[in-house]
């Protein structure tokens, strides 16, 4: 069972770099986001947000949100807020909920606890005939 947790000491790999460390047949760990439709042109979105600490042995986060209707960018921001909220609650950094996504990044980040944030998405529209869509966005955990 894998939970949202980035676990402490995990680095970012590219695509290309995390191919080359698996084989064929392997198991791994994922943190999933997924929606799928049958409607005809409607919009589906599935992102990863993560937010890291600034001390790499402690733990980070990582948010799944996969809303309809929703575009790529605004996704995206949703699912790193979700990430950073949660680090941010953890660490005891103070922030206001009411503030919109960019002015609390600048909290986090200034506060020092909180290094980095970033997403992960991939948005669609339904196929135009009502063929099932599907976006899938994943954090793959390699051990």
């Amino acid at each position: 069972m894998v939970s949202s947790i980035f676990p402490p000491g995990c680095k970012r790999l590219s695509r290309e770099e995390g191919l080359k460390e698996l084989s064929p047949g392997q198991i791994t760990f994922a943190v999933m986001a997924r929606n799928f439709t049958n409607e005809p042109n409607r919009l589906i979105a599935a992102s990863i947000g993560v937010a890291i600490p600034s001390d790499n042995m402690q733990y980070g986060y990582l948010s799944e949100y996969h809303p309809y209707g929703v575009k790529e960018k605004i996704c995206g921001d949703y699912a790193e807020d979700l990430a950073a909220q949660m680090l941010a609650t953890t660490l005891g950094v103070e922030f206001d909920s009411d503030t919109d996504w960019n002015e609390r990044e600048q909290v986090f980040k200034m506060s020092g606890k909180i290094v980095k944030t970033f997403n992960v998405t991939q948005t669609a529209e339904g196929d135009k005939n009502g063929l099932w869509t599907t976006v899938i966005s994943a954090a793959v955990l390699l051990p």
